[in-house]
């Protein structure tokens, strides 16, 4: 028996109102606030936080410098149409790309995710 339906994935970053845009676009899920703790929540429930830290500092990948600690794969159907709209919406291409399935990119506080073929 699971002990909860879903995880809530919450990353830290330095503006959570500008990264939680940010996905909310890249995902087409709603985007609330609630007293400077930023969300989007997809209609079935699934959710990612953002909250706001002094100091952050942008995982650097791939090195291990600043680890990155996670990252997101968003399933795609078409890896250039999904690029050309998340680079539209503020993400940066990485200039290393290891596999030919994915894409790596930054979001605008400088976490890696990737865009994967489904």
């Amino acid at each position: 028996m699971a002990i909860a339906r879903y995880p809530s994935i919450v990353l830290d970053c330095p503006d959570a109102a500008t990264l939680a845009a940010f996905y909310g676009t890249l995902l087409d899920w709603k985007v609330t606030d609630s007293d400077g703790w930023f969300e989007v929540r997809a209609e079935y429930g699934q959710c990612i936080c953002f909250q706001t830290v002094e100091n952050y500092r942008a995982p650097i990948w791939p090195g291990q410098d600043v680890p990155q600690q996670m990252h997101l794969d968003v399933v795609v159907d078409d890896l250039d149409v999904a690029e050309a709209e998340v680079l539209k919406i503020g993400a940066t291409k990485h200039e290393h790309q290891p596999g030919t399935t994915f894409r790596v990119f930054l979001d605008p506080a400088g976490h890696p995710f990737c865009l994967c073929l489904s």
